[in-house]
């Protein structure tokens, strides 16, 4: 049996959610991807190019520090990640940078409004020696059916 583990980046409160639904529907542990210092409403402002958030997406080298990097991934099979799309990979690739993951199967998920994975999924490949399987943009609407469709398909 494939022994999954579902770990998420939210700031929102919408990739937990998904994330939440994804182990659930999977049956796989839940981990959540906590920053060191957790961002303020004024540091996620977009619309700032000065805020911390706007800040680190101009970095690709940026690597927020996680505060609970503590899972054992030993016997997991397969890892689903997610995070905003808009947020970019800084923080995933700190949590991708930290674990050994050859053997096993990563599965990205990002949470967005309407803009696709970009090339988000390749700059991940590059953090880590893993076999990524098929990456999707869930939304607000995204429910339990088609989390399963989207399981079942990835045969995981």
């Amino acid at each position: 049996m494939n022994k999954i583990l579902v770990a998420y980046f939210s700031a929102s409160g919408q990739t937990m959610r998904l994330a939440k639904t994804i182990a659930e529907v999977s049956g796989g542990d839940i981990y959540e991807i906590t920053p060191t210092q957790k961002y303020t409403s004024l540091d996620l402002d977009w619309h700032d190019s000065n805020s911390r958030s706007s800040v680190e997406m101009r970095k690709p080298d940026s690597r927020p520090s996680i505060s609970n990097l503590k899972p054992n991934l030993d016997g997991y099979d397969s890892v689903f990640i997610g995070f905003p799309i808009w947020w970019y990979e800084g923080i995933i690739q700190t949590f991708l940078e930290s674990f050994e993951w050859s053997g096993k199967n990563i599965v990205v998920f990002a949470t967005s409004g309407g803009s696709g994975l970009g090339q988000s999924v390749e700059i991940l490949k590059k953090s880590c020696n893993a076999n990524f399987k098929d990456a999707k943009v869930l939304s607000s609407s995204t429910n339990s059916a088609s989390i399963k469709k989207w399981l079942e398909s990835l045969g995981i």
